[in-house]
């Protein structure tokens, strides 16, 4: 097979390799004959499969998420592991995607050839999760990656001023007596938003639907400083970290005057706040921003790119600008909704 070819089926979002009898984050629940690899335990990226292969933290997460019985084969971050499909052997290996606790990348070696599939991904570091490393995967021959921020406008400013702007947010609330309330996924963003404000000698409540998950991360390593159960009797001198959703409950009406905030790559856009119905948005991402996507694949250097999620086909053009050989899986235009939350389809940000 030569790099030109394309080894794997694209089907209803996820990647099929019907050789290996493997799928790399199929929405779709999947049977004990095929092996399903997770590559992480957001909700669009998970379903009840069998059989599953994916990393500890993933593991514990997806149990705490999803419950039910399934066969696990856990793999450590760059171990290698041998598989037996129906026409061959394969070998697969994880490798630290930087998204969120426990996020891979998975490198997929057979006789036909060696495939990277990106999952989302990040190169930026975060202490709410394990680092990219993805030097095991150099030189593969197929590249199969996320592109949720593939356009020039998504460059986000650098990390230490998202969250010197972010604290500054909460301490003007603080001290105009209102509730700061910042908005982020359960999963990922709010244990990130708990790393951030670890230091900053704020008090902090985690509203219940945060709490379960953030002990996870907690018996995983990471350090989320100390925080609080948001309760309906909850002082209002805290920041609280809740969901999306949380923004059109009645427990914001009852905590009295409050400001809020999303945190999201999506802040990039001038419009993300008024269309979000909050008083700020920071565009703290738990995505590769334009050019980490263009940096990775210069790094990876794959004779052939492949691109989806996002602004997929945008990008594509732009790598094949660069030199680069690719081609957009999907073509639907990126779209985002209140809150910065982008279709089912697209990964958040």
């Amino acid at each position: 097979m030569t790099s030109r070819q394309r080894p794997f089926r694209f089907e209803r979002g996820a990647v099929h390799l019907p050789e290996l009898a493997l799928w790399l984050d199929t929405h779709d629940s999947r049977g004990a004959d095929e092996w399903a690899v997770v590559t992480h335990a957001h909700s669009d990226h998970i379903a009840r499969h069998k059989r599953v292969i994916l990393t500890e933290p993933t593991a514990r997460l997806l149990r705490q998420r999803l419950g039910g019985q399934r066969e696990e084969r856990v793999l450590r971050f760059g171990e290698r592991t041998e598989f037996s499909g129906p026409r061959g052997d394969f070998a697969l290996t994880l490798l630290p995607a930087g998204h969120i606790l426990g996020s891979a990348m998975v490198l997929v070696e057979w006789s036909g050839g060696s495939l990277l599939y990106t999952g989302d991904f990040r190169l930026r570091a975060s202490d709410a999760c394990e680092p990219c490393d993805f030097q095991l995967a150099r030189g593969c021959d197929w590249l199969v990656m996320e592109t949720t921020f593939g356009r020039p406008e998504y460059v986000f400013p650098p990390t230490e001023q998202v969250i010197a702007e972010l604290l500054a947010f909460c301490c003007t609330a603080l001290a105009a007596g209102e509730a700061p309330v910042l908005l982020g996924w359960t999963l990922g963003k709010a244990q990130e938003l708990l790393c951030v404000l670890a230091e900053s000698g704020l008090r902090v409540a985690a509203h219940e639907a945060v709490l379960p998950l953030a002990r996870i991360y907690e018996q995983c390593g990471v350090r989320l400083g100390e925080y609080e159960a948001l309760t309906p009797g909850s002082p209002t001198d805290r920041v609280l970290i809740c969901p999306p959703n949380f923004a059109q409950s009645p427990q914001l009406a009852a905590l009295g005057p409050s400001r809020l905030a999303v945190a999201t790559g999506w802040a990039m856009e001038s419009s993300c706040k008024y269309r979000s119905g909050v008083d700020a948005a920071f565009p703290l991402s738990d995505h590769a921003d334009f050019n980490e996507l263009i940096e990775f694949v210069r790094q990876v250097r794959p004779p052939r790119v492949f691109t989806t999620h996002g602004f997929a086909a945008d990008f594509a053009a732009t790598l094949r600008d660069l030199g680069f050989d690719a081609e957009a899986l999907v073509n639907a235009e990126q779209l985002t909704l209140s809150l910065g939350v982008p279709p089912s389809s697209i990964a958040p940000g």
